[in-house]
């Protein structure tokens, strides 16, 4: 390199880092969105868990590989589950929850 470039090249990074970032807020939307991902993968989180228990505490017939004890696997959380739980988080973030 020149030394033209590189003095361009330092003139560059100190103007870049004189220039303030700027961070814009989330919206109302954006956060419930977020809180309901976070509920998601906390409910997807907790059923792999306990899937993977159940899969250690079930035992199999070894000729046809059939579940031969009464173990019940754990259920799959459906949307009514993870709403519950967005709405634990948002009361949690609010501070209305106890």
């Amino acid at each position: 390199m020149t030394e033209v470039t590189k003095q361009l090249e330092q003139f560059t990074d100190a103007i870049k880092a004189s220039i303030p970032t700027v961070k814009v807020n989330k919206n109302g939307y954006e956060i419930r969105t977020q809180v309901l991902e976070m509920a998601k993968g906390f409910e997807e989180f907790q059923f792999g868990s306990k899937f993977a228990g159940w899969e250690q505490s079930v035992k199999r017939d070894p000729d046809t590989g059939e579940v031969v004890t009464t173990v019940a696997m754990p259920d799959v959380p459906g949307v009514d589950k993870v709403l519950e739980t967005a709405q634990q988080f948002y009361d949690f973030i609010n501070n209305t929850g106890k």
